[in-house]
Order: structure tokens, then sequence, then C-alpha cells
């Protein structure tokens, strides 16, 4: 491998402009990559393109526009003449109980996280193709660890988990490589910004054992993500306590190892009625 696997690369995030899309491509741009990001706020990508000591594309995309991310995928081409990673991070969640919830945002967050991811995908991969490149998507802890409260994202991150492994098979012999991404819970605006606002999302937290419930920082995942791509991993999952997790996957819905969790829900429940 080079000394600098992603030099004269051409790199598309989506959800980069901010959070750890807007981090890894600082750091990818310093490789050597040639970062391209996708957001629907034109604004906050902006602002996360001028904090980049290098030449950053921006577009703004809504990833549930298929439509879209074709056009987009055609000028980045056009731009570039190549794509060689594609990374699927474009994410929303919502926490509460599924009677709590406003309608319509069940499905936003399958839409986003889910539909989302294959339509960019879907559009981006002949260019990925013919670059023999490498498809990421940003797949969560939740892909395997399911907890009360978190049933939009669990399932849209489970099937997104789903769609990688499967996409990984169907292009064996093609020379692109496909690789799932599981973030615990990081201190992006997903998390802290229900830890400020949601005292039924903080009780979760609470109520998970020792490391399971603890956040860890941006600065500290973003090498982990950019080595992942630079190796073109099947799977990266970070904090590295999370392979627990993956490995015990089918005894997580067990009455012992959902114990806490099901003595969390009804604080849950109420937490998410009051506010």
């Amino acid at each position: 491998m080079s000394t600098a696997p992603l030099a004269g690369q051409v790199l598309v995030i989506t959800g980069g402009a901010g959070g750890l899309g807007a981090a890894a491509a600082g750091v990818a741009a310093g490789r050597g990559a040639r970062v391209v990001l996708l957001d629907r706020d034109a604004d906050a990508l902006a602002r996360a393109a001028s904090t980049i000591p290098a030449d950053v594309d921006t577009y703004v995309l809504d990833v549930t526009d298929p439509a879209a991310c074709t056009r987009v995928v055609g000028e980045i081409v056009a731009a570039h003449g190549r794509i060689d990673v594609v990374w699927a991070n474009a994410g929303v969640s919502v926490f509460g109980p599924v009677d709590s919830l406003a309608g319509g945002e069940w499905q936003r967050v399958i839409d986003v996280n889910l539909i989302g991811a294959h339509n960019i995908v879907r559009a981006a991969l002949p260019a990925v193709l013919a670059s023999r490149g490498y498809i990421a998507m940003t797949c969560s802890w939740a892909s395997f660890a399911h907890q009360p409260g978190h049933s939009a994202y669990a399932a849209a991150k489970a099937g997104l988990e789903a769609f990688a492994d499967s996409l990984r098979l169907e292009l064996a012999g093609t020379g692109v490589d496909v690789g799932s991404f599981h973030p615990g819970w990081i201190d992006t605006a997903m998390v802290t910004g229900k830890l400020e606002t949601q005292p039924a999302f903080a009780a979760l937290l609470r109520a998970l054992p020792g490391p399971f419930g603890s956040v860890s920082t941006v600065d500290a995942i973003t090498p982990h993500l950019v080595s992942a791509i630079e190796r073109r991993a099947s799977r990266m999952i970070y904090p590295r306590v999370g392979w627990a997790l993956l490995f015990v996957r089918a005894a997580l819905q067990t009455s012992v190892f959902t114990r806490r969790s099901r003595e969390v829900a009804p604080e849950i429940r109420r937490l998410s009625a009051d506010a």
C-alpha cells in the first residue's frame, strides 16, 4: 500500500457539513484526498469547507431525492473525472417511544439513513466501479444493539448494515470494497443535543452498563474513520468495546442482556410524555 493511500483520491461524503463527516474530511484532505462534501445545509457546508486548509468542493443535496443524487454525482464526475470513495454518512435520529413521536418522524429517519444511503450509492456506483474504489456506510452500534426509544434509528442502521453486507458480496470480483462503520455514542449534535434537551435519552445512557453508555469525542474517532477509508476496511467499530456487542449479537435481545433496558423503559415513556 502507498504511504499516502488517499493522495489524489476523490472522496465524496454525504452528511459532510458537520460531525463525523466534516471532521474526517479535514484529516483526509490533509492526507491528499480531494474531498467533496454533500449536505442539505448550504451555510453549514460553507462553514465546514472553510475549516479545511485545502480545496474542498461542496454540493447542496438532499439524499432522499434520487434524481438529485444522480445529478450531483454527474457534476462531480464531470468536475473530477472520477469518484474513488463514496461514504454514505448522512443521518438523522429521533428518540422516544413510537407512539410519542410526531407524525412522519419515524419515516424520516428511514428515508435519510437507509433510503438516502441507497440513493447516493446507487448513483455513484458506475463511477466507483470504474475506479475500482470503495463504498462506506455509517451504520452505528445501533445496527446490532437495539435500545428502547431508538426503534427508527435501530431499524435504519440494521437495514444499512444488511445493505453493506449484501452489496459487498454483490461486488465480489469487481475490485470495489464495501465497509460498514459502527460508531458508538459520539459527541456530535445528534447525541449532545438529545442529552441537553431530552431527559429520557439521558436516562437511557445512564442505564447502560459501564462503557456502553459512555460518550466518546469526535476527535477520538476521526483517525479510526480515516484509517478505515485508507485500508478499505470491511468493518470499523469505535470505541472498540463495541466489538463485544457484535460478537454477542445473537444474545443481545435475551432477558439477561435486556434487563437494564427493560427496567428503564417505563421511565423513558414517562419522561417522553412529560416533554
